[in-house]
């Protein structure tokens, strides 16, 4: 019978391809996810409407820039309000304000 020596290395090597493997059968890749994510990207991602997703760009809990008519969102910033980290930045209107 043949001895075989396992390193330290060869451990972590191991356990990163069995980790690939459950990701890929999970359907999850090891890639970084993009920085910025248009619309459809975040709709998906948050599983929500248009006109939610509208609402929360409109009371700016989802910050936003716009190029050439494409809307797009930092992924850090969706992350941070998934997280609570962000709170509604929504300006008070005349009305708004005499009514509080």
């Amino acid at each position: 019978m043949a001895v075989e020596i396992i390193t330290k290395e060869d451990l972590q090597e191991f356990g990163k391809n069995l980790l690939n493997q459950i990701r890929g059968l999970l359907g999850q890749s090891l890639e970084e996810p993009k920085k910025w994510l248009k619309t459809y990207q975040v709709k998906n991602l948050l599983k929500i409407s248009d006109n939610t997703l509208q609402t929360l760009r409109d009371n700016g809990t989802i910050p936003f820039t716009k190029i050439g008519g494409i809307l797009y969102y930092s992924y850090d910033d969706i992350n941070k309000v998934l997280s609570g980290e962000v709170k509604s930045r929504r300006i008070k209107t005349g009305k708004e304000s005499k009514a509080a």
